[in-house]
Protein backbone atom coordinates (compact mmCIF):
# COMPACT_ATOMS: atom_id res chain seq x y z
CA UNK A 1 0.00 0.00 0.00
CA UNK A 2 1.14 3.71 -0.84
CA UNK A 3 2.10 5.28 2.35
CA UNK A 4 0.57 8.51 3.02
CA UNK A 5 2.54 11.37 4.42
CA UNK A 6 2.69 11.47 8.82
CA UNK A 7 1.59 14.47 8.99
CA UNK A 8 -0.66 17.16 7.06
CA UNK A 9 -3.01 15.56 3.94
CA UNK A 10 -2.52 14.36 0.33
CA UNK A 11 -3.87 17.04 -1.86
CA UNK A 12 -2.76 15.08 -4.96
CA UNK A 13 -3.57 11.48 -5.97
CA UNK A 14 -0.16 10.94 -7.77
CA UNK A 15 1.64 8.13 -6.06
CA UNK A 16 5.68 8.61 -6.47
CA UNK A 17 8.35 6.39 -5.96
CA UNK A 18 11.20 8.10 -4.16
CA UNK A 19 14.51 7.17 -5.32
CA UNK A 20 18.01 8.08 -3.35
CA UNK A 21 21.28 7.72 -4.15
CA UNK A 22 23.82 6.99 -0.93
CA UNK A 23 26.86 5.96 0.51
CA UNK A 24 27.85 4.87 4.01
CA UNK A 25 28.55 8.28 4.93
CA UNK A 26 24.78 8.92 4.79
CA UNK A 27 23.55 6.41 6.76
CA UNK A 28 23.26 9.57 9.70
CA UNK A 29 20.86 11.36 7.57
CA UNK A 30 19.36 8.81 5.42
CA UNK A 31 16.31 8.15 7.62
CA UNK A 32 15.75 11.86 8.13
CA UNK A 33 15.44 12.55 4.64
CA UNK A 34 13.12 9.88 4.31
CA UNK A 35 11.09 11.13 7.53
CA UNK A 36 10.93 14.58 5.88
CA UNK A 37 9.31 12.86 2.16
CA UNK A 38 7.04 11.24 4.19
CA UNK A 39 6.22 14.09 6.23
CA UNK A 40 5.75 16.82 3.66
CA UNK A 41 5.12 15.37 0.12
CA UNK A 42 1.60 16.24 -0.66
CA UNK A 43 1.26 12.87 -2.58
CA UNK A 44 1.11 9.21 -1.83
CA UNK A 45 4.54 7.62 -1.54
CA UNK A 46 5.26 4.75 -3.03
CA UNK A 47 8.63 2.72 -2.87
CA UNK A 48 11.93 4.26 -1.56
CA UNK A 49 14.71 2.87 -3.44
CA UNK A 50 18.11 3.53 -2.06
CA UNK A 51 21.18 2.88 -4.53
CA UNK A 52 24.05 2.55 -3.03
CA UNK A 53 27.57 0.04 -2.58
CA UNK A 54 26.07 -3.48 -1.49
CA UNK A 55 27.34 -2.44 2.15
CA UNK A 56 26.33 -4.58 5.37
CA UNK A 57 25.28 -2.01 6.91
CA UNK A 58 23.74 -0.06 4.28
CA UNK A 59 21.81 -2.98 3.48
CA UNK A 60 20.87 -3.82 7.20
CA UNK A 61 19.28 -0.41 7.50
CA UNK A 62 17.25 -0.70 4.33
CA UNK A 63 16.06 -3.99 5.69
CA UNK A 64 15.21 -2.69 9.15
CA UNK A 65 13.59 0.50 7.90
CA UNK A 66 11.54 -1.08 4.45
CA UNK A 67 13.22 0.75 2.18
CA UNK A 68 14.01 -1.27 -1.54
CA UNK A 69 18.39 -1.56 -1.59
CA UNK A 70 19.04 -1.63 -5.23
CA UNK A 71 23.12 -2.26 -5.86
CA UNK A 72 24.28 0.65 -7.71
CA UNK A 73 26.81 -1.92 -9.45
CA UNK A 74 23.83 -3.28 -10.82
CA UNK A 75 22.44 -0.23 -12.83
CA UNK A 76 25.05 0.72 -14.97
CA UNK A 77 27.71 -0.89 -17.33
CA UNK A 78 30.62 0.25 -15.11
CA UNK A 79 31.19 1.06 -11.96
CA UNK A 80 32.78 4.43 -9.77
CA UNK A 81 36.63 3.47 -10.13
CA UNK A 82 35.77 3.29 -14.29
CA UNK A 83 34.76 6.92 -14.31
CA UNK A 84 38.37 8.82 -13.44
CA UNK A 85 36.59 11.79 -12.56
CA UNK A 86 39.50 13.68 -10.34
CA UNK A 87 42.61 15.77 -10.15
CA UNK A 88 45.75 16.04 -7.40
CA UNK A 89 42.89 18.54 -5.54
CA UNK A 90 39.69 16.67 -5.72
CA UNK A 91 37.63 13.29 -6.55
CA UNK A 92 34.53 13.69 -8.27
CA UNK A 93 33.79 9.85 -9.42
CA UNK A 94 31.61 9.11 -7.11
CA UNK A 95 30.24 12.57 -7.00
CA UNK A 96 29.03 11.96 -10.92
CA UNK A 97 28.11 8.12 -10.94
CA UNK A 98 25.42 9.20 -8.26
CA UNK A 99 23.85 11.80 -10.84
CA UNK A 100 24.07 9.00 -13.73
CA UNK A 101 22.44 6.54 -11.58
CA UNK A 102 19.50 9.46 -10.40
CA UNK A 103 19.34 9.56 -14.41
CA UNK A 104 18.74 5.85 -14.72
CA UNK A 105 15.42 6.07 -12.08
CA UNK A 106 13.38 5.18 -15.31
CA UNK A 107 14.40 1.82 -15.24
CA UNK A 108 14.25 1.18 -10.95
CA UNK A 109 11.02 2.80 -10.12
CA UNK A 110 7.76 1.97 -10.80
CA UNK A 111 5.71 5.02 -10.86
CA UNK A 112 5.07 7.49 -13.51
CA UNK A 113 6.74 10.17 -11.99
CA UNK A 114 9.52 9.61 -9.04
CA UNK A 115 11.54 12.42 -6.79
CA UNK A 116 15.15 12.23 -6.25
CA UNK A 117 16.33 13.49 -3.39
CA UNK A 118 19.94 13.93 -2.20
CA UNK A 119 20.91 11.84 0.97
CA UNK A 120 21.64 15.09 2.93
CA UNK A 121 18.70 17.00 2.40
CA UNK A 122 15.50 17.35 4.64
CA UNK A 123 12.42 18.71 3.96
CA UNK A 124 10.67 20.75 6.38
CA UNK A 125 7.33 22.48 4.61
CA UNK A 126 4.59 20.82 2.61
CA UNK A 127 5.40 20.29 -1.09
CA UNK A 128 3.24 19.35 -3.67
CA UNK A 129 5.34 18.71 -7.14
CA UNK A 130 2.32 18.06 -9.60
CA UNK A 131 -0.72 19.92 -9.93
CA UNK A 132 -3.08 21.88 -11.99
CA UNK A 133 -1.48 19.95 -15.09
CA UNK A 134 1.89 21.70 -14.17
CA UNK A 135 5.01 20.18 -12.04
CA UNK A 136 6.76 22.95 -9.52
CA UNK A 137 11.05 22.88 -9.84
CA UNK A 138 12.61 23.96 -6.83
CA UNK A 139 15.02 26.26 -8.12
CA UNK A 140 17.73 28.87 -6.85
CA UNK A 141 19.69 31.67 -8.43
CA UNK A 142 23.26 30.92 -9.10
CA UNK A 143 24.96 27.86 -10.22
CA UNK A 144 28.11 26.57 -12.38
CA UNK A 145 28.92 27.95 -15.72
CA UNK A 146 30.42 25.19 -16.79
CA UNK A 147 27.01 22.93 -16.45
CA UNK A 148 25.72 25.27 -19.39
CA UNK A 149 28.08 23.77 -21.66
CA UNK A 150 28.59 20.37 -21.22
CA UNK A 151 24.23 21.04 -21.63
CA UNK A 152 24.76 22.57 -25.00
CA UNK A 153 27.16 20.25 -25.88
CA UNK A 154 24.56 17.25 -25.24
CA UNK A 155 21.62 19.15 -26.46
CA UNK A 156 22.93 21.63 -29.40
CA UNK A 157 21.32 24.41 -27.84
CA UNK A 158 21.86 26.62 -25.38
CA UNK A 159 20.27 26.40 -21.58
CA UNK A 160 16.88 28.92 -21.15
CA UNK A 161 15.61 28.82 -18.36
CA UNK A 162 16.23 32.11 -16.01
CA UNK A 163 17.56 30.29 -13.16
CA UNK A 164 18.93 26.93 -12.22
CA UNK A 165 17.47 23.76 -11.31
CA UNK A 166 20.43 22.29 -9.00
CA UNK A 167 18.69 22.14 -5.51
CA UNK A 168 19.15 18.63 -3.91
CA UNK A 169 15.79 17.64 -5.42
CA UNK A 170 13.87 17.04 -8.18
CA UNK A 171 10.38 15.09 -9.47
CA UNK A 172 11.20 13.18 -12.93
CA UNK A 173 8.77 12.53 -15.43
CA UNK A 174 9.58 8.60 -16.40
CA UNK A 175 8.26 9.38 -20.01
CA UNK A 176 10.04 12.56 -20.34
CA UNK A 177 13.14 11.37 -19.09
CA UNK A 178 13.52 8.86 -21.58
CA UNK A 179 12.94 11.31 -23.93
CA UNK A 180 16.09 13.18 -22.83
CA UNK A 181 17.95 10.51 -22.87
CA UNK A 182 16.70 9.33 -26.35
CA UNK A 183 17.73 12.62 -28.29
CA UNK A 184 21.34 12.65 -26.54
CA UNK A 185 22.06 9.03 -28.14
CA UNK A 186 20.24 10.30 -32.03
CA UNK A 187 22.74 13.68 -31.80
CA UNK A 188 25.43 11.76 -30.48
CA UNK A 189 25.05 8.07 -31.95
CA UNK A 190 25.86 6.79 -28.77
CA UNK A 191 24.78 5.58 -24.93
CA UNK A 192 23.36 8.66 -23.04
CA UNK A 193 25.52 7.84 -20.43
CA UNK A 194 29.02 7.65 -22.63
CA UNK A 195 27.75 10.93 -24.73
CA UNK A 196 27.43 12.57 -20.97
CA UNK A 197 30.53 11.76 -20.31
CA UNK A 198 32.47 12.57 -23.22
CA UNK A 199 30.71 15.95 -23.72
CA UNK A 200 32.12 17.23 -19.94
CA UNK A 201 35.49 19.00 -19.45
CA UNK A 202 36.66 16.10 -16.63
CA UNK A 203 39.51 19.07 -15.70
CA UNK A 204 36.86 21.28 -14.12
CA UNK A 205 35.59 20.13 -11.02
CA UNK A 206 32.01 20.83 -11.69
CA UNK A 207 31.36 19.87 -15.03
CA UNK A 208 27.77 18.45 -15.40
CA UNK A 209 24.76 18.06 -13.50
CA UNK A 210 21.51 16.35 -14.16
CA UNK A 211 19.68 18.60 -12.50
CA UNK A 212 20.05 21.22 -14.62
CA UNK A 213 20.25 19.25 -17.69
CA UNK A 214 16.48 17.69 -16.95
CA UNK A 215 15.13 21.03 -16.01
CA UNK A 216 16.27 23.28 -18.74
CA UNK A 217 15.12 20.35 -21.09
CA UNK A 218 11.24 20.46 -19.62
CA UNK A 219 11.94 24.62 -19.60
CA UNK A 220 12.71 24.52 -22.92
CA UNK A 221 9.95 21.59 -24.87
CA UNK A 222 7.59 21.75 -22.25
CA UNK A 223 7.46 25.46 -20.89
CA UNK A 224 3.84 25.35 -20.18
CA UNK A 225 4.07 22.33 -17.68
CA UNK A 226 6.54 23.81 -15.66
CA UNK A 227 6.08 25.95 -12.50
CA UNK A 228 9.44 27.63 -11.02
CA UNK A 229 9.53 28.01 -7.46
CA UNK A 230 12.15 29.69 -4.94
CA UNK A 231 14.24 26.33 -3.60
CA UNK A 232 14.64 28.29 0.16
CA UNK A 233 17.52 25.62 0.84
CA UNK A 234 19.80 26.54 3.88
CA UNK A 235 22.88 24.63 4.58
CA UNK A 236 23.69 24.07 7.78
CA UNK A 237 27.47 22.14 9.25
CA UNK A 238 25.77 20.39 11.35
CA UNK A 239 24.54 16.68 12.59
CA UNK A 240 20.90 15.86 11.29
CA UNK A 241 19.83 14.87 14.69
CA UNK A 242 20.24 17.91 16.09
CA UNK A 243 17.14 18.93 14.02
CA UNK A 244 15.01 19.02 16.68
CA UNK A 245 11.04 20.06 15.96
CA UNK A 246 11.68 23.49 17.48
CA UNK A 247 14.67 24.06 15.08
CA UNK A 248 12.72 22.45 12.23
CA UNK A 249 10.14 24.95 13.05
CA UNK A 250 11.57 27.77 13.45
CA UNK A 251 13.62 27.08 9.87
CA UNK A 252 10.34 26.55 8.33
CA UNK A 253 9.40 29.90 8.76
CA UNK A 254 12.36 31.00 5.93
CA UNK A 255 13.30 27.59 4.40
CA UNK A 256 11.94 24.60 2.46
CA UNK A 257 14.85 22.52 3.08
CA UNK A 258 17.69 22.16 4.55
CA UNK A 259 20.99 20.17 3.27
CA UNK A 260 23.35 18.78 5.93
CA UNK A 261 27.00 19.45 4.54
CA UNK A 262 30.08 17.75 5.69
CA UNK A 263 32.10 19.79 3.41
CA UNK A 264 31.32 23.79 2.14
CA UNK A 265 33.13 22.74 -1.19
CA UNK A 266 29.46 21.35 -2.39
CA UNK A 267 27.38 24.70 -1.35
CA UNK A 268 26.98 27.92 -0.39
CA UNK A 269 26.40 29.17 3.28
CA UNK A 270 22.94 29.17 2.52
CA UNK A 271 20.97 29.70 -0.80
CA UNK A 272 17.42 31.60 -0.51
CA UNK A 273 16.82 30.92 -3.99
Amino acid sequence: MPLKPESGRVVSNFRIDVLIPAIEKDLKTLPHVVEGVKRHVRHPIGDVLIVAPKKKAIVDLCRKKGYRFIDENTVLPFKKQDIHYRSKYWERSGWLLQQLLKLSGDRLTRTKHFLVIDADTVLIRPHTFLSGGQTSYYTRNWSQPQYFVTYKKLMGKQATAPRSFVTHYMLFEKQKLRELKKDIERRHGKRWYKAILESMNKKKQFAFSEYETYGNFMFGRYPSSVRLKQALNRSLHSKASSLTENKRRSLAAKYRSVSFHERKIYSRAFDMG
